[in-house]
């Protein structure tokens, strides 16, 4: 397995990750759940951790890319500068929810911990969106803006 398919492997993860850690963190703030908190944060942990394997493998990634018809130097510049801030960003969340785990290893955790924690998965979840928004772009051109496809030939212009 190349970093390629390593970096198009994992590139999900932190994205819908997040989502999921929204939801299961506001589920957790609005049952008052303890256990459900502390399951979201080592998700956030975790996702912490991918976030920044896919960050190292996006430039052999992009490597791998850059000869092939499409391809667009700004666009995937862009993607790897936001990539940077988005990663920077979810790997302090995961070092903040690691660090809340281990202090609250052995009694629950508070509700103002929880709603913390909520509202930087929100801030993680729109950082990944973003990003993979971008990463799009550079191999799916009929995302970037500006860009027309060609119509599908009509039925009625063939020949038959």
């Amino acid at each position: 397995m190349s970093f390629t398919h390593l970096h198009l492997l994992l590139n999900h993860f932190p994205v819908i990750g997040a989502i999921i850690g929204v939801v299961l963190l506001g589920i957790a703030v609005l049952r008052r759940s303890s256990e459900l908190g502390k399951v979201s944060f080592g998700l956030l942990a975790a996702l912490g951790v991918i976030s920044i394997i896919v960050y190292f493998t996006g430039e052999p990634a992009q490597d791998s890319i850059e000869k092939l018809p499409g391809f667009s130097k700004s666009i995937t510049e862009e993607h790897e500068e936001f990539a940077l801030v988005a990663t920077i960003g979810l790997a302090v969340i995961g070092a903040f929810t690691l660090s809340a785990l281990a202090v609250f290893r052995r009694k629950p955790f508070p509700r103002w911990l929880t709603i913390t924690g909520l509202v930087l998965a929100i801030g993680a979840s729109g950082l990944m969106g973003y990003t993979a928004l971008l990463g799009g772009q550079v191999r799916h051109t009929e995302i970037r803006s500006g860009v027309t496809q060609p119509s599908a030939p009509d039925a009625r212009d063939s020949d038959n």
